[in-house]
């Protein structure tokens, strides 16, 4: 068996946002993909499927946080571009460690949609 046999095949890549916008009270953030689809979830949605160290245990990779903690008044007070890969989100708890990833953004945002 070569070393070319021992390859996987690389996951298909997901499609990147091309437009972000954040409604003006701040609780929804709203997402244009690349491949046409748009899509939005709450500040409280993305706040629990935060994937950063102190809200999933990076061993187990269990949830850490408690859903209770996170105030259904939470709104977004930043969302920045993280290279051309993701999103860092500010939150009015002032969280800001979380990096979202295209994938988790499509993800949750698909999970959790923000009431129209």
């Amino acid at each position: 068996m070569s070393f070319w046999d021992k390859l996987k095949p690389a996951a298909p890549t997901p499609p990147a946002a091309i437009g972000t916008d954040v409604t003006s009270d701040g609780k929804v953030l709203r997402l244009h993909w690349e491949d046409g689809k748009r899509t939005a979830s709450t500040a409280r949605s993305l706040r629990l499927a935060c994937p950063c160290a102190a809200c999933v245990d990076e061993w187990t990779n269990q949830r850490t946080l408690d859903s209770a903690s996170v105030a259904e008044t939470l709104t977004l007070l930043e969302v920045a571009p993280v290279g051309n890969y993701a999103l860092r989100i500010t939150f009015s708890d002032q969280h800001a460690t979380g990096i979202y990833p295209w994938r988790v953004l499509r993800e949750v945002t698909e999970r959790a949609p923000a009431p129209s």
